[in-house]
């Protein structure tokens, strides 16, 4: 084999053609010194098995796009794997709008960085422009980082065919992220990723210019859209702001932490849209760091653990409202203090019911025909909470659910307004939220300012959005969820306990009861089963890539299984649905957490199977 760099691959191969083939590739097609030198140092100290790792798989689109530690090898984010991806991106595209050449991509990028593979959003963001630029295709490249949300904002408002930001959310610091949105603004779903993948594979090895960096500088068809995006933005947040009067005279203080990210301006600038006086950052999280050197993990979704920054200045500040948003802004955490006895930090769930209450409320005041609410819908993923559909039944509009992964909440609200119907509210569990239609995508910095003008009018009206829970509860019916997961790092054992699960009690059949009660119907969204249906097929798609069954057990909770894709987890939510009237809540979080408890140690067996469960 001959190489272009000074070690000489013939006196180190594996013997595994494939492997030393994809030695040969990377070496051949790698212009980064230091990712360069990470497989060089493998293939000299003989570690074979990690080679194998690094270099015999690719990324794959899961629920938030491809994900991967950054590092060397076609299974991990870098310079090169990301080039690969952005020419089967160009090619794929090319195919798909005839007038791509005229309508361009956008391209955002957070502020991830790893200085020992060299690899940072902002350098892995300008290949991505370079790529597309080498072939004459106008580059919408943002001039510094921004929240996730102004990626497909922008996508729509510029006209697009395209966009692509380079993120790994609140995973941990040495992941990072493509995330690809279509020209409606919604990410990419099937078949246009598994399009998209085949073309990376017949494109891989990379062309010459497609290593050009300047070109993000040089070339005319780059330009910055920053400007225009953040202005139209913030006027764009009229839509879901109502009551701004009331907000400029609220009494109320309200803290906000970044979480190291890039949520810190533009959330000031939306307080400020709103009436608000900015929020009160927290000193030690408000500017960008890649190590995250405050927080154990970057996920506002673990709670208090990871709050205390937010939670000890609001006490200091004599705050009332703390808000977290996620490193790339498109999630967020709150929490209320508890009648000066501690904090209460709301589940994505419950944040959920809040503004979909909220929304309604605000709806309705401009909708009095009731012919409105046959064009109205509200969204959710099918492990999030019932909430909006005991909404619907009650209220009657429309309500859905998606698969996990809000590109499939994305792609629901473009085919609904196709035949003219408004979602007004959509989220996911994982505290996840879409307010009104500005975005086809889940957006912490608009979610904020809504849930910051609803705790001001509540205040007005002697409330806590605690109390308020309690009075949707009250209306609606208690709905009391769990979520939660177990770490495996090992694919083949999650394979295992969901085989397991499908042939519980001999082939083909599934549990039937747990915790001492009959489950009543199954949904296996990987097999495409549905026990309730009468033809026993799922109404959702099927997703035979991932892992999900739902059991709904006789006493009206409702159990999901299901890998997550962007981490090695197993995660599981549970949820009790009561009806309105039933309000015995211990003793329904009593039932719930017996039956969770069951649940996972049953059909997961963790012990058996060497699971980490969750420490936060």
């Amino acid at each position: 084999m001959e190489n272009n760099g000074d070690l000489d691959l013939n006196c180190h191969a594996t013997g595994d053609v494939r492997l030393d083939t994809a030695i040969y590739q990377w070496i051949k097609w790698d212009k980064n010194p230091k990712t360069r030198a990470q497989i060089e140092a493998l293939l000299l100290d003989g570690q074979v098995e990690e080679l194998r790792r690094r270099l015999c798989s690719r990324m794959t689109f899961g629920t938030a796009g491809l994900r991967a530690a950054m590092g060397a090898g076609f299974a991990l984010i870098n310079d090169l794997t990301i080039i690969q991806s952005t020419q089967g991106m160009y090619k794929y595209l090319a195919r798909s709008f005839p007038d791509f050449s005229s309508r361009g991509i956008v391209v955002g990028y957070d502020t991830r960085a790893q200085e020992a593979s060299g690899c940072n959003s902002e350098r892995l963001a300008r290949l991505t422009a370079a790529v597309m630029l080498c072939k004459d295709i106008p580059v919408f490249l943002f001039s510094t980082y921004v929240p996730t949300p102004f990626v497909p904002y922008a996508v729509k408002r510029l006209g697009a065919a395209a966009g692509v930001m380079v993120t790994a959310s609140h995973n941990p610091k040495e992941d990072n992220g493509y995330k690809v949105y279509w020209h409606n603004g919604a990410q990419i779903s099937s078949p246009n990723d598994k399009e998209i993948l085949k073309c990376i594979e017949e494109s891989s090895e990379p062309w010459s210019e497609s290593w050009n960096e300047s070109l993000a500088d040089n070339s005319p068809l780059r330009s910055d859209p920053l400007r225009e995006i953040s202005k139209k933005y913030m006027e764009d947040l009229s839509s879901v702001c109502f009551h701004r009067e009331l907000n400029t005279k609220s009494p109320l203080k309200f803290v906000h932490s970044s979480f190291h990210g890039v949520g810190h301006d533009y959330v000031q600038q939306a307080f400020r849209a709103f009436g608000f006086p900015p929020p009160i950052p927290v000193p030690e999280q408000k500017d960008p760091d890649p190590n995250f050197s405050t927080v154990s993990c970057p996920n506002p979704e673990e709670g208090e653990s990871v709050l205390e920054l937010s939670l000890r200045l609001a006490e200091r500040e004599n705050a009332t409202i703390v808000m977290a948003t996620d490193p790339d802004a498109d999630r967020l955490a709150v929490a209320e203090q508890s009648d000066r006895c501690g904090w209460k930090v709301f589940t994505g769930n419950e944040l959920a019911a809040l503004l979909g209450w909220w929304m309604l409320f605000n709806w309705k005041e401009t909708h009095s025909d009731p012919a409105d609410r046959e064009r109205m819908y509200m969204l959710a993923t099918t492990v999030s909470s019932k909430i909006l559909k005991a909404f619907a039944r009650i209220e009657g509009f429309h309500f859905e659910e998606t698969l996990p992964g809000f590109k499939w909440i994305g792609k629901k609200i473009h085919e609904l307004a196709k035949t003219g119907n408004e979602v007004i509210f959509a989220f996911e569990e994982s505290i996840g939220f879409l307010c009104g239609s500005m975005v086809p995508d889940k957006d912490g910095v608009s979610a904020a300012v809504v849930v910051a003008e609803m705790a001001s009018y509540l205040y007005n009206k002697n409330l806590t959005l605690n109390q308020q829970l309690e009075n949707i509860f009250e209306i609606y019916g208690y709905h009391i969820s769990t979520t939660s997961y177990v770490i495996c790092h090992d694919p083949p054992t999650v394979k295992r306990i969901f085989t397991r699960l499908r042939n519980f009690e001999g082939e083909n059949t599934y549990p039937r009861s747990s915790g001492g009660h009959s489950i009543v119907d199954v949904r296996d969204v990987t097999t495409g089963y549905d026990s309730s249906q009468p033809d026993k097929l799922c109404v959702l798609p099927m997703t035979k890539s991932s892992e999900m069954i739902t059991f709904t057990l006789q006493n009206g909770i409702v159990a999901t299984l299901r890998t997550s894709g962007t981490e090695p987890k197993i995660k599981f939510y549970t949820e009790f649905c009561a009806r309105p009237g039933k309000s015995d809540i211990s003793s329904l979080e009593e039932e719930l957490k017996k039956v969770t408890d069951t649940l996972v140690e049953e059909f997961l067996e963790p012990d058996k199977n060497n699971l980490i469960r969750r420490s936060i």
